[in-house]
């Protein structure tokens, strides 16, 4: 292919997934389904000109950014976390892959030439789309929310369904079932390949991570980042297992690592180009004219899986005692069916397992499902509302148009507010970002410079002038948002000073080790002029007054620490000798 070709045809692509997001978007429909059609377009199946015909190949490469997207995933998810989900994962996972598989494999037996291979239907269309329900969350900021929480323990039960899955198909390609000893060497395979990316991964990636940090080497630090998810993903892939499934384990082991914020900001970049690429191949996959050849059939069978999906999975929830409004929300984002089916399909008409004609319906009906996500989650949203009136967070970020140089605070509550006066009184200029609208109301009619922003957005924080900027001031509440920030900033901007509220001492020693330049609990502070006053009432000199004030703020409130020290030593003594 010549460079005036490639050029054309990569101008062609953009150009037209960037006028379909756009009004995707503008429509309220979200990214994913722009991308969708773009792909329709761009694909072997349309009327215009054609991308490249090999699609497969195209959606195997992009397909690396579901990886990359687990892997980011994992990196929030610490193990102490993902155990306390184990009722969801393993209860609630297993329940809708065997309740869906059960009645879709009612129905399909119908309609198969056997019931092997409705056996292998039923449970394939059961799976979900990992890449599209976690972009989704992700999109509308509610991962860690209930229905997101839910949502992905079902898709990590679902990754680990894949052994069972493949020891399925030697039934419907030779018509025998294989042998107990088979299947049991599979899943020792699987579980040894487990048992050693976790060796690998809590062992030998720190060091190196740290020899490549302490000579500076990004570059290197990068490369090898990828290398280990690459490699996750590539041992997982030959242990029967999924590609995400290793990111995810890979990424879960490094989110205890002190650079998993930093490792986080270099991969977010190529996971998002390669996400929308993904959608644009499964896009490409869609075949408009095999719908219009059978459009009643397709279409039967595309609305009762669905359906039955959507049912199943609501009506367990709620036996369960979840809220239906999340129940609703979970159903409706697991409706659609996954991009493992294009593997599973593929795999078996490879082998004779399955006609072609059947292949062809399969991976149509994937498509279609995925491509109709965006539209049952705008409807499961309108729905929800019903049952739940909360009020819905809205996440979006202003950014200065000019730089300055001066202090940036994040957070404009009571202390941001405060500090932002004491700066204001003393003719120093700042620029004041929250997430809460009311906040950055109530800044914008005191005429100040208070904008809707989040600064634990690497994007963001490279895009409002910290290079000119002073000193940044957080004043947020959660401890973990602020390290994040921290982290993000340190990294960028290794001498740009930081100073930070904190909930408590224990806190502040997180802060410090993420690199915060100073740091200290607001209610410190107060108890310190609490007492000040008291003594000033019970008349001693404001001289002594000060001279205590000065005991317990010298050395960095070393005083206060150890006070805090002594009293976490003498509540965990007492903790243990009640057991």
């Amino acid at each position: 292919m010549s460079n005036g070709h490639l050029l054309s045809s990569l101008l062609y692509l953009f150009t037209i997934v960037a006028i379909l997001v756009t009004l995707s978007k503008r429509l309220g429909l979200g990214s994913i389904l722009g991308l969708l059609i773009a792909g329709i377009i761009v694909g072997p199946f349309s009327y215009g000109p054609i991308l490249t015909k090999e699609v497969g190949s195209v959606r195997n490469i992009a397909e690396f950014g579901v990886v990359l997207l687990l892997f980011v995933i994992g990196l929030e998810m610490q193990p102490k976390k993902l155990w306390s989900m184990r009722k969801e994962v393993f209860g609630l996972g297993s329940a809708q892959i065997l309740f869906s598989g059960f009645f879709i494999f009612l129905y399909a037996v119908s309609y198969a030439k056997s019931w092997q291979v409705a056996l292998l239907i039923a449970p394939t269309f059961a799976l979900s789309s990992t890449a599209f329900v976690m972009q989704i969350l992700q999109d509308k900021g509610i991962t860690h929310t209930p229905e997101g929480q839910t949502s992905f323990s079902i898709l990590l039960m679902q990754d680990l369904a894949v052994v069972p899955l493949l020891a399925l198909v030697p039934i419907v390609a030779i018509n025998q079932v294989p042998a107990g000893e088979s299947i049991w060497i599979e899943v020792l395979i699987a579980i040894g390949s487990i048992a050693a990316l976790t060796l690998f991964g809590k062992y030998v990636v720190p060091k190196l991570l740290d020899y490549l940090a302490k000579h500076q080497n990004k570059d290197a630090f990068f490369f090898f980042v990828i290398t280990a998810v690459v490699f996750a993903a590539w041992l997982m892939e030959h242990s029967g297992l999924s590609m995400s499934l290793g990111a995810f384990i890979m990424g879960m082991i490094l989110s205890n690592s002190k650079y998993h914020y930093q490792i986080r900001a270099y991969v977010e970049p190529y996971k998002g180009l390669l996400m929308a690429m993904f959608f644009v191949a499964v896009g490409m996959s869609i075949d408009l004219e095999a719908m219009v050849d059978n459009p009643l059939v397709l279409l039967q069978h595309l609305v009762v899986i669905m359906a039955i999906k959507i049912v199943a999975l609501f009506a367990f929830m709620v036996f369960m005692g979840y809220k239906r409004s999340t129940a609703i929300s979970v159903s409706f984002l697991l409706a659609q069916s996954g991009e493992f089916g294009f593997v599973v399909f593929g795999a078996m008409k490879a082998v004779g397992g399955i006609s072609d004609e059947l292949f062809v319906a399969s991976i149509t009906i994937i498509s279609f499902s995925m491509l109709l996500t965006p539209l049952l989650v705008n409807l499961s949203e309108k729905l929800a509302l019903k049952f739940d009136t909360s009020p819905i967070k809205i996440k979006s970020a202003y950014v200065p148009k000019t730089e300055w140089e001066g202090v940036i605070i994040a957070g404009y509550g009571e202390v941001g507010r405060l500090t932002a006066t004491m700066l204001d009184y003393a003719n120093i200029p700042f620029v004041a970002f929250d997430i809460d609208a009311k906040r950055v109301e109530i800044g914008e009619k005191e005429g100040r410079a208070v904008y809707y922003g989040e600064l634990s957005d690497l994007d963001f924080i490279t895009r409002i002038g910290l290079e000119k900027a002073k000193a940044v001031i957080l004043t947020i509440e959660n401890h973990h948002t602020a390290a994040k920030i921290i982290s993000h900033i340190r990294n960028e901007y290794p001498y740009l000073r930081i100073l930070s509220r904190t909930k408590n001492m224990k806190t502040r020693d997180l802060l410090v080790k993420h690199g915060v330049s100073w740091a200290m609990p607001v209610s410190s502070e107060g108890a310190l002029r609490l007492g000040a006053e008291t003594l000033l009432g019970l008349g001693r000199t404001r001289e002594d007054v000060i001279d205590i004030l000065t005991y317990f703020r010298k050395n960095d409130y070393e005083t206060i620490k150890e006070l805090h020290e002594k009293d976490e030593k003498k509540v965990s003594n007492n903790i243990y000798k009640r057991r």
